[in-house]
């Protein structure tokens, strides 16, 4: 392959489920000659049948972020799921940016998913440019730490694990102790739902016209994708997941212990968080969201478990 001649900057390329300010890859950005990537693909929302929420929610969210980042002053590559020319692949995008911005090195944060480090390899062995390939540090334990727990070790029980990670953040710990004398509350959160129970008021954003625009090519590119399109009712920014957060520890927190495992025809959520889909986007961090709860409950408004 012919390698082309390297311009200054550096091209970092954003995925879809990596919607953090703090990312790794955006680590060291300079806005006078970075670009920041981020690509629509028809390989992503194809791979497995997705929910048409799903797909929308995702599509809005990296939009939204995107604008953010221009309005930071970031130079922003975005190639739409509809733009002319759009190859419908990671690689296929990431290769075409390169040819035409000529950076002198890629940087991107690793994946969530085994599928897509894969397919990283393959870009280290194909581009033209150095691909730097960071650690993703959202996650409160390190593929490196998990190793080293796990080294030696007959069974993996999650109940281990999770003793080892609240002795290392500090989380629901009294020194060397845990919260309230055990480690585990079970028995507590098995509680049956009482007749009559009133599921608190949910969060809900009404779609803006980034989000009315991604529902219209999502209605018309996966008619038959499963699930209902409408109503749309989830955030699609950081500062509308948080609220999110701060409405789930407020109204529902309180009783998600004890109801966790309980379920009733007609009551999709009862009490649980419904922020899950921020995590995974990357609009809210782990750590923030556990010590959220922990607060809410140092501070006398959650109970223990």
């Amino acid at each position: 392959m012919t390698r082309p001649r390297a311009g200054k900057g550096a091209l970092r390329f954003v995925l879809g489920d990596q919607l953090t300010r703090s990312l790794s890859a955006l680590d060291g950005l300079d806005p006078a000659v970075d670009t920041v990537l981020m690509v629509e693909v028809a390989e992503e929302t194809s791979y497995v049948g997705h929910h048409k929420q799903k797909i929308a929610l995702i599509l809005s969210a990296m939009r939204h972020f995107a604008a953010e980042l221009r309005d930071e002053g970031i130079r922003v590559d975005y190639v739409r799921l509809d733009a002319a020319g759009n190859t419908g692949s990671f690689g296929g995008e990431l290769a075409r940016a390169v040819a035409r911005h000529l950076p002198e090195a890629v940087y991107v944060t690793e994946p969530g998913e085994w599928r897509v480090w894969a397919m990283m390899q393959d870009w280290r062995e194909e581009l033209p440019v150095p691909l730097h390939i960071r650690p993703d540090a959202r996650f409160v334990c390190s593929r490196e730490d998990f190793g080293a727990w796990a080294q030696g070790r007959k069974s993996y029980r999650m109940e281990f694990f999770y003793r080892e990670m609240r002795r290392r953040t500090g989380l629901l710990m009294d020194g060397d102790d845990p919260a309230g004398g055990q480690w585990n509350f079970d028995h507590d959160n098995r509680k049956a739902l009482p007749e009559g129970v009133t599921e608190p008021e949910r969060e809900t954003y009404a779609p803006d016209e980034t989000t009315r625009a991604v529902l219209d090519l999502v209605a018309q590119r996966f008619p038959d994708n499963f699930g209902d399109l409408e109503p749309f009712r989830w955030g699609v920014t950081r500062r509308e997941a948080l609220r999110a957060l701060d409405s789930f520890i407020a109204e529902a927190l309180p009783r998600f212990g004890d109801y966790q495992d309980a379920m009733q025809t007609g009551k999709p959520f009862l009490f649980h968080g419904l922020v899950s889909p921020y995590l995974n986007l990357g609009l809210l961090e782990p750590l923030e969201v556990c010590r959220a709860a922990e607060t809410a409950w140092r501070q006398g408004r959650a109970p223990l478990n």
